[in-house]
Formats: C-alpha cells, sequence, structure tokens
C-alpha cells in the first residue's frame, strides 16, 4: 500500500502552525482539509484527551456560529497523534486565508467561561472527559507562540 499523504510529513521538522494538509474534490467542490498543529510532535508532550475534548466542543460550537464560515464548515476534531486539531471546510483555500477565523476561535476558547457546550451525557458520549481550565491555557499558548505573530514558515509543511 502506498503511504498516505499525512504520513509523508517530516514530524521531525514540524512545528506548531496552521497547514493545509490535502485538498479533495467531488465533483465541482474542494474540500480543504486544515492541520491546526497546536504542539510540536515528538519534542513536547501530547495534549491530553480532556482537554482537547473540550477544545473540539468549543472550537466546533464557534466555528458552526460564525456568520461568515458556518455554512463552510464540514468538521473539526483532534488528531489521533493529540498534537492538534483537523478542520474541512468546503472550498478551495490557503492556510493564510485562515488565520483570523482561527485566531478569533482560540480566542473563543481561551474567554470561555460557564458551561462546555454539548458536555451532558444525552449530547455526548464520552461527556465527563473535559478540562476547561486546561482547554483555555492551550488555547493561550497557541495564540500568544503561534497564531498573534504568524510566520510564513508556520503556513506550509516542511519540507
Amino acid at each position: 500500500m502506498e503511504k498516505i499523504a499525512s504520513f509523508t510529513i517530516d514530524h521531525l521538522k514540524l512545528q506548531p502552525g496552521i497547514y493545509v494538509s490535502r485538498k479533495d474534490h467531488i465533483g465541482a467542490e474542494t474540500i480543504t482539509t486544515f492541520d491546526l498543529r497546536m504542539t510540536s510532535p515528538n519534542e513536547e508532550p501530547v495534549m491530553n484527551t480532556a482537554e482537547l475534548h473540550t477544545i473540539e466542543h468549543l472550537a466546533a460550537t464557534y466555528l458552526r456560529n460564525d456568520p461568515k464560515w458556518q455554512d463552510k464548515v464540514i468538521y473539526f476534531g483532534p488528531m489521533g497523534c493529540r498534537t492538534g486539531n483537523y478542520l474541512l471546510l468546503a472550498g478551495d483555500y490557503e492556510s493564510r486565508d485562515i488565520v483570523e477565523l482561527i485566531v478569533k476561535t482560540f480566542e473563543f476558547i481561551r474567554d470561555f467561561e460557564g458551561e462546555i457546550p454539548g458536555a451532558k451525557a444525552k449530547d455526548c458520549g464520552n461527556y465527563l472527559d473535559q478540562n476547561l481550565d486546561m482547554a483555555r491555557y492551550l488555547a493561550n499558548r497557541y495564540l500568544t507562540q503561534v497564531l498573534y505573530d504568524m510566520k510564513p514558515e508556520r503556513l506550509v509543511y516542511p519540507q
């Protein structure tokens, strides 16, 4: 079998950023998959499932309510390696096109207070696995270390 595209990225060089992971064409439509890399793979500890789960709930809620982007959001969810998240959008985009959206999303997470949307037994299959404090910490870290001063090399996968 051929190695899938995401396994061809040099994860020893990969740093936190926003990357186009792939573009899929379905008829005349394009789906752009973004790699929202929050930690440095194989260098830093991975995120725990509780905070990653909270980030998923909050980001998905924010993105699906954003007036400009809500109709383009296909999916937001964690990577299996727990170093970031995937965002799938309907349309043909580049990383620079969504920096503002990702900043607003992670500011929403950083500043969120109250009951986590969808964190009830009737709404979620693992509703107790949540950690708002760590989600807020990680969102702030991503904002201050990456998003607020986005470097061009953090928008294109390393070669």
